[in-house]
């Protein structure tokens, strides 16, 4: 099946037209011959999450304009796109087939439509011009930017895995640059978990170098502590020197409930008063995640069973996140503890793809020695891989599930873990009175959508698909009759397109109309306005100036939201996305903070 097949081509590109350009969806014009600029969004989207090029188009201002190419002019389009695309001069890989380049009409005027699939790992850096560290570009909101020379090279370092990015010996490292307290207590752990085992009775050489945290070069017969070793026992000065990890940071967060004068309730980091390795930070973090969870009382035979599946799924989190960390970037490894949810962050790309991490299965390790030592305590079956671990844990404790994805400069991943149930009755309560009784008894699948859009402030196909468990044209065809019927409102573009609760007007079953012209292609949105005077329906632009008159000084949400006549849920994305255009400023760096404040940024301010 083509890539568009599930899609009418008229109706898709009216579709994109309405919003505008993102992270996702690319328009070009092609009046004046094949873009050169295609080829850096080609690399962009390649080397980021994939997306769609349409030839023939072109935005300017809000409004798009239409190129009347001709079927000469896209059958010369597609001829020189494949041949650019099989010329290494032009292009370093070619990852498309004849089922990802289609054409079709909108209102009688001829597109050329691209998808770019986000290549594979070991595919990566994908790049425009002869030089790599040159023409590798990724994508953001913004559009295309080209890849540092240090970008590039950490492509290059995942596509290669096969050599452990922690496996590599440290020069002039001796054993005094090892913890020996984090070494006797780790073998503590190892009995524990293996008693008897073998390697409890060997030196601490002779240990680590089981555990690939000392190794024996064959071929040159330099030895040595690898960095495994060191970021797993090491000294905290020892580990953050330059010769090992110098951007090495570890930092636990725990948000409080109302506190307006202490950023957070409690806070591990590297603070002098422990020696901050991988090892100690396990030890001292995980009791703090797992005292969240509720433990309900259950015996197996004449023993309290005190740990749940979702105490081994946020143990598989933790230890995931340690593993998968890139210690070569300049960011921080942060795990983020709150009454809502818990948050893992960690420097580095997904080295698969994230359908391939919520299938599970397949598990690809940036860090196999640190991997092993943690399987040897027995507490990580599979570390490394364990998304189906996460998943399961939180899908049998009955909350949301959990959420992963990629951001940019500097890279990172960060799963979230909501510690909301989907559908409890505190969000029945909530949609009840948006919407009334009724929209308890409409479709099943559509009340667990609204309510993820409660509890989560939007949501979208891909988050859909891992939720609901249905298939992406199912979850499209849905989000659109919600939308339709007016429970949702959309926002954004093909894949990277999000759906917000409607809560500021009355349900109706009107469509969207698009008005064009040969030259000009515009969407419009009603004027309607309450006797307050604030809109009930309105543009995104509207609603960032409505919020920005509001937030003249320090307002919670909640404060915005009620003098603009608006559902905070409803706002929440839109500011988030304030905040990220530089609209809107927060008290605290942390989005869900409970004593969080906006202020509008005005020209003078220096932030």
């Amino acid at each position: 099946m083509k890539k568009y097949d599930y899609l009418d081509i008229s109706s898709f590109v009216e579709e994109l037209m309405e919003k505008k350009e993102s992270a996702e969806i690319e328009f070009k014009s092609a009046a004046g011959g094949f873009p050169k600029a295609f080829w850096e969004t080609y690399s962009s989207f390649a080397n980021t999450n994939g997306g769609t090029i349409v030839l023939g188009i072109k935005e300017k201002k809000g409004e798009f304009y239409v190129d009347s190419l001709t079927d000469e002019l896209i059958d010369k389009y597609k001829k020189e796109f494949w041949s650019g695309v099989n010329n290494r001069d032009i292009v370093n890989l070619n990852l498309l087939s004849n089922d990802d380049v289609v054409d079709g009409e909108l209102d009688g005027h001829k597109v050329l439509l691209f998808y770019i699939p986000r290549a594979a790992r070991e595919q990566r850096p994908i790049y425009h011009t002869p030089n790599p560290y040159n023409g590798t570009y990724k994508r953001n909101h913004e559009g295309d930017f080209k890849c540092t020379e240090q970008e590039v090279r950490r492509m290059y370092a995942d596509a290669n895995v096969s050599v452990s990015a922690d496996s590599h010996i440290l020069d002039n490292y001796t054993f005094e640059d090892i913890d020996k307290a984090s070494l006797d207590q780790y073998r503590r752990l190892f009995d524990l978990a293996k008693p008897g085992h073998a390697w409890l009775t060997l030196d601490d050489i002779s240990l680590l170098k089981k555990i690939g945290g000392y190794k024996v070069d064959r071929k040159t017969g330099k030895e040595g502590f690898t960095l495994a070793g060191l970021l797993m026992f090491g000294k905290t000065d020892s580990i953050t020197d330059e010769v090992c990890a110098p951007n090495f940071f570890l930092d636990y967060r725990e948000l409080g409930e109302d506190s307006l004068t202490t950023r957070w309730l409690d806070r591990i980091y590297p603070d002098g008063t422990w020696e901050a390795n991988l090892f100690q930070f396990y030890k001292r973090v995980l009791p703090k995640l797992q005292e969240i969870l509720p433990v309900p009382f259950k015996l197996e035979g004449d023993t309290r069973k005190d740990e749940t599946s979702a105490h081994v799924a946020v143990r598989e989190a933790l230890i995931n996140t340690l593993v998968h960390a890139d210690y070569s970037v300049n960011a921080s490894t942060v795990i983020t503890r709150s009454k809502s949810e818990l948050v893992f962050s960690n420097p580095g790309c997904l080295l698969v793809s994230k359908q391939q991490f919520y299938e599970g299965g397949d598990s690809v390790c940036r860090n196999l020695s640190i991997q092993k030592m943690f399987m040897m305590l027995g507490k990580a079956e599979k570390a490394g891989s364990g998304a189906d671990i996460i998943l399961s844990g939180w899908k049998e404790a009955n909350w949301n599930s959990p959420n992963i994805e990629e951001k940019n400069r500097p890279d990172k991943v960060v799963l979230t873990l909501p510690l909301i149930s989907i559908l409890d009755d505190k969000v029945k309560e909530n949609l009840i009175n948006i919407f009334g009784e009724q929209v308890l008894q409409i479709e099943h699948n559509k009340v667990l959508t609204l309510a993820l859009a409660i509890t989560e402030g939007v949501v979208s196909n891909e988050r859909l698909r891992y939720t609901l468990n249905l298939h992406k044209y199912d979850i499209t065809k849905m989000l659109k009759e919600l939308c339709v019927d007016g429970y949702l409102i959309s926002d954004g573009i093909g894949r990277g397109t999000t759906y917000h609760l409607n809560t500021g007007q009355n349900l109706t079953s009107s469509s969207s109309n698009l008005t064009s012209s040969s030259s000009n292609l515009t969407s419009s949105s009603s004027n309607l306005t309450s006797s307050n005077g604030v809109k009930k329906k309105c543009s995104q632009k509207e609603l960032f100036d409505l919020i920005i008159e509001c937030a003249n000084d320090w307002k919670s949400l909640e404060e915005i939201a009620r003098e603009i006549k608006r559902n905070p849920q409803y706002l929440k994305g839109f500011m988030r996305k304030m905040v990220d255009e530089g609209l809107l400023q927060r008290a605290f760096p942390v989005p869900n903070h409970p004593a969080q404040r906006y202020k509008r940024i005005s020209k003078g301010d220096g932030e």
